[in-house]
């Protein structure tokens, strides 16, 4: 079949989203609406649940949110089944829920690092696990997941965080060898340093960290979340049916280049 821009619509998909009320997750959730989706959300309490409902109504989205602990084996399974009830089962899947703790590791205490292996990467799995399934059964589906430049690049005080996100890199990859088979592309989104509330005070000129930033990113600039938008709509898309068990980097270029020369 020949392509089209057609390819790249998601009317009628139903789309689940970890743990997206603000942030990396709200912009890809807000795309892949613009594409067609319908958008499911989860986060860990009614609060927060209802600020995200809330933010879509602010971008012109009907979402549909639930409460649910994604580290949970049950409430995902439970969640999993509601959604299928409710608006129908899921089509696609973003692991888009996460911590770091940025502690040095011989200041690190075991159940901190345990804590973020837990959300980061056995809570993928678990979301995984839980929709398979059906995407068997239905002949095809989905996941992506939100993986990180420390998939690739060690960096001061992120061990845990670095472990589970080159885990997740792995994750992502056996994912797509283990199910590929039935239609169902499983990939991987790496952010770079992306501009959000929580690297604001960051990104102050003239802040060394952002001096650094600018220094290793061949764009001269820190991403935007809406430069997330595009990858997400075409890992979603029919049109990337053939890409599997692949990482995207969207990082301006930093794992490609050194830094500037002294």
């Amino acid at each position: 079949m020949d392509f089209t821009m057609n390819d790249f619509r998601l009317d009628g998909k139903v789309f689940l989203v970890t743990g997206a009320v603000y942030g990396i997750g709200f912009e890809i959730a807000c795309s892949l609406a613009e594409a067609g989706a319908r958008i499911v959300f989860n986060n860990l309490t009614q609060e927060s649940v209802d600020l995200g409902i809330d933010n879509y109504k602010k971008a012109g989205i009907e979402a549909k949110g639930y409460i649910c602990d994604v580290t949970n084996e049950q409430q995902v399974q439970s969640l999993v089944e509601k959604i299928k009830l409710e608006v129908g089962s899921v089509d696609i899947l973003v692991n888009n829920a996460g911590i770091i703790k940025r502690t040095p590791m011989i200041e690190m205490e075991a159940v901190d690092f345990r804590q973020v292996i837990d959300v980061d990467l056995t809570a993928p799995f678990i979301m995984a696990k839980a929709v398979l399934p059906e995407m068997i059964k239905k002949g095809g589906g989905k996941i992506i997941n939100i993986c990180s430049m420390m998939s690739e690049l060690g960096r001061e005080t992120v061990s845990a965080y670095a472990a589970a996100k080159g885990g997740l890199k792995m994750l992502t990859k056996n994912i797509a060898s283990e199910y590929g088979q039935y239609n169902i592309q499983c990939n991987g989104i790496g952010p770079g340093y992306i501009e959000t509330p929580q690297t604001a005070p960051l990104r102050e000129p003239g802040h060394p960290f952002n001096e650094f930033i600018l220094g290793r990113t061949p764009a001269n600039r820190w991403g935007e979340t809406a430069d997330l938008a595009g990858p997400a709509v075409f890992l979603a898309s029919k049109a990337s049916d053939f890409v599997n068990g692949h990482i995207l980097y969207v990082d301006g270029g930093i794992l490609a280049y050194l830094g500037k020369q002294p």
